[in-house]
């Protein structure tokens, strides 16, 4: 699909009259532009288009439009924490990207959370397993129903600084900081650190971030509505996605990188480390840390003998690889970095969910077998 259509293009993908394009346009579901060669003439966003099509293609009945919803398919939640917008990653309005320049975590938290002057994060005590951590403070955890937004508040920053120190991280400083202090990497690498965690700390409607949306639409406490997310990031096909496409490195060094590759392939695997449904043109975040990090020689060779064979770019996994490969991080830090991250996001989604006041629950269509 183009970026961007000229009007005669729009009207014959669209199917409708110049008055209902302008109309789409006014309403933001179609974003215009001016052409740049020609100021009496406009362009529209392709994608959006594209969008449009799709959704009258499947039609407006109840049960396909939420069909459609549980898989990279219609909203179903309205938030005003973040969002992917024409390529890009929104956080409160603000581009993750640019965040990612100068910001800590402490500071995406305070936004995400609505603070306007956040305490830095306490330190917590190391533990063995983050999950029997979190399960300790969802143990004595309150209820989120009626709890104040400051004692909220007070328990997401609780629950972050268990999960760092449960993860590694050692000190009183920033995150990335107590990270890099407590997995004794060089500090010259922190700067990479906290570009990563800047850049996870949200994506929207995410599989662990609903199931933390769930949770926190029973009232359940903030820890145990974090315990969701973190459960749920576990999984293979969503945290475990790092751990995959090293896997897929290291058999490419053993077999030769194109054997590998097409192995995967012929197997009818999704490679992990490239394409993403929300980014067709590629992953902004990914971009963000490639700029500031030199790949070595099997992954230059695995980026381009990918997109050689799929033309599917790299995204966040790819660059989070690189940089654990490139700072001497430990195996699992995609992990560690991507749930310590998360949790800011995570709750930031559980406070607006327990004050939406709404219970998330979905019906099922039954298909006796």
């Amino acid at each position: 699909m183009q970026q961007w259509l000229s009007r005669e293009e729009a009207l014959a993908m669209l199917g409708v009259r110049p008055q209902t394009l302008y109309a789409y346009v006014s309403r933001r579901l179609i974003e215009r532009r001016t052409d740049p060669d020609d100021p009496r003439r406009s362009h529209y966003r392709g994608e959006d288009i594209l969008a449009l099509t799709c959704r009258r293609a499947r039609g407006r009945r109840r049960t396909t439009i939420a069909a459609s919803a549980m898989a990279w398919g219609e909203p179903v939640i309205r938030t005003s924490i973040s969002t992917v917008r024409h390529g890009r990653l929104i956080f409160r309005g603000r581009d993750a990207g640019d965040l990612a320049e100068t910001a800590t975590l402490e500071e995406v938290a305070a936004l995400l959370w609505q603070q306007s002057d956040m305490a830095p994060f306490r330190e917590a005590e190391a533990a063995p397993d983050p999950f029997v951590a979190l399960a300790a403070l969802v143990a004595k955890g309150r209820s989120m129903l009626g709890r104040s937004p400051a004692r909220l508040v007070g328990d997401a920053s609780e629950a972050v600084a268990v999960l760092t120190a449960a993860f590694g991280g050692h000190g009183t400083g920033p995150i990335h900081q107590r990270l890099v202090q407590g997995w004794s990497v060089d500090a010259r690498h922190g700067d990479l650190v906290r570009r990563v965690l800047v850049l996870l700390a949200d994506h929207e409607l995410n599989p662990s971030t609903f199931a933390t949306r769930v949770a926190a639409s029973t009232g359940a406490s903030l820890p145990a509505s974090l315990l969701a997310g973190l459960a749920t990031l576990s999984g293979p096909r969503h945290g475990g996605a790092g751990a995959t496409l090293a896997a897929l490195l290291t058999e490419a060094a053993a077999i030769g990188t194109d054997a590998a590759v097409m192995r995967w392939l012929a197997a009818g695997h999704q490679l992990p480390g490239f394409g993403h449904p929300l980014y067709p043109h590629g992953d902004p975040r990914c971009a963000a840390l490639l700029a500031h990090v030199t790949l070595d020689p099997a992954l230059e060779e695995l980026r381009n003998v990918v997109v050689d064979a799929t033309d599917a770019a790299p995204n966040i996994d790819f660059a989070v690889l690189a940089i654990t490969r490139a700072a001497a991080l430990p195996p699992d830090a995609a992990f560690r970095l991507f749930a310590v991250a998360r949790s800011v996001g995570w709750a930031a989604h559980a406070m607006e969910q327990a004050a939406s006041g709404g219970v998330i629950r979905p019906r099922a269509i039954y298909d006796p077998a």
